[in-house]
């Protein structure tokens, strides 16, 4: 069998997957569903000490995580395995990796040894904190990132704790810099002809993702409380309850808290110079959320979106899980992507949601067993029968 082909778009790529948990294999996902060829390396039972965070191999998070790659086992602390990988470098044009920063120095796959054996090569490293620096060896994870950078600040209501982000803000983020970081520098490679170390952090990563909210603070010195689910700086918009439920409100212009105050019958608060401006709205958001909440209960929230709709004002239905795969839009978009496990039978995974003309991601394949294609993969890559069957007994694979 040979390697899935998902898309032509980065067809050819050999990227060599040394990653676990999610940040990274998140960021080799993207590069398979859009066709190139990675191979996951497993390492032997009992060595991955971070084995069975993601659960099962064949549970939501691994097949999710992993579909439209190969996986093969290594041992890296062997020195055979050791040698295999170099090996393996030479042909292969990009290396993912999301240990402690001094794991690869340890271990001796460095940027430094890769380059000496493949000066095309491109490492891409994510840490929790950066490759250097006070942090360098703190353990990281997504929530502890989501504290440190900002997000957690930021999020929850005024009196109340701070909260964290119901899903992997930091970790995600942190794979989709890893991975445009790595398209940038193969296309700067075709000019100069050399690899380079691209490396990215999941406290990188978060701040980034502040935006606004840090950049409000680095330009004018504002430091952001927590809102709720109000926006910090825009009125009206948040959250609103309604006769049997809730939606999202989201009036931005001038222009749209004109049509809101026609929709509701009121059209004298749209012409009210003390809610003229968006600035002005603000200051008085408690006042303007204290006679739009009562207008809001009085309909379901079905009414209201189709109301609303009709007269241009941004809102939305606030959705389970279940709600958001029913939507016809959703469906429309195809965020829901089958493919066959040899398991679980027929299962749908989540979507790329970057959309192609002419060579758009799929998923072709499922997660694969630790170590299943690891003579195909090592026949790909030109070994012997006889170096594959020295290195089984030895235990590097």
């Amino acid at each position: 069998m040979s390697a899935p082909q998902a898309s032509a778009a980065l067809a050819g790529l050999r990227v060599l997957d040394l990653t676990r948990v999610r940040a990274g294999p998140h960021c080799c996902r993207v590069l398979a569903d859009f066709g190139a060829n990675v191979v996951k390396i497993d390492a032997p039972e009992g060595m991955d000490t971070n084995a069975g965070v993601s659960g099962s191999r064949d549970g939501y998070d691994m097949l999710n995580l992993h579909r439209n790659k190969r996986s093969m086992l290594l041992n890296l602390k062997n020195a055979d395995g050791r040698a295999l990988f170099l090996d393996m470098v030479k042909q292969a044009d990009v290396v993912v990796e999301n240990f402690r920063p001094s794991v690869k120095t340890r271990l001796g796959l460095d940027y430094e040894a890769l380059r000496a054996v493949n000066p095309r090569i491109i490492l891409a490293s994510i840490s929790g904190f950066g490759q250097d620096g006070p942090y360098e060896n703190k353990a990281g994870f997504d929530q502890i990132a989501q504290g440190m950078g900002g997000l957690m600040g930021t999020t929850g209501f005024e009196d109340g704790p701070p909260t964290r982000a119901g899903t992997a803000v930091a970790d995600l983020s942190a794979g989709l810099y890893a991975a445009t970081g790595i398209l940038v520098a193969i296309t700067e490679r075709t000019q100069s002809g050399q690899g380079q170390w691209v490396q990215t952090s999941l406290l990188q990563a978060q701040i980034a993702l502040m935006d606004f909210q840090a950049a409000r603070y680095l330009v004018d010195g504002e430091v952001a409380g927590r809102a709720g689910n109000d926006h910090p700086t825009v009125t009206p918009m948040g959250v609103v309850a309604t006769s049997d439920g809730h939606i999202n409100l989201g009036v931005g212009g001038d222009g749209q808290w004109r049509a809101l105050c026609e929709a509701l019958g009121a059209p004298d608060w749209g012409n009210n110079p003390v809610y003229a401006t968006m600035g002005d709205r603000t200051t008085n958001r408690a006042e303007i959320w204290g006679f739009l909440r009562p207008i809001f209960a009085t309909k379901t929230t079905t009414e209201w979106i189709d109301l609303l709709d009709g007269c241009g004002v941004p809102a939305g239905p606030i959705y389970t899980m279940e709600e958001v795969f029913d939507d016809p839009q959703v469906q429309h978009l195809g965020m829901a992507q089958s493919v066959e496990h040899p398991v679980r039978g027929n299962v749908r995974l989540v979507a790329q949601p970057i959309d192609l003309s002419r060579t758009p991601a799929s998923i072709v394949s499922a997660t694969p067993d630790a170590g299943e294609h690891t003579d195909e993969i090592l026949n790909e890559f030109g070994i012997s029968a006889d170096r594959i069957a020295s290195l089984r007994s030895n235990g590097a694979i």
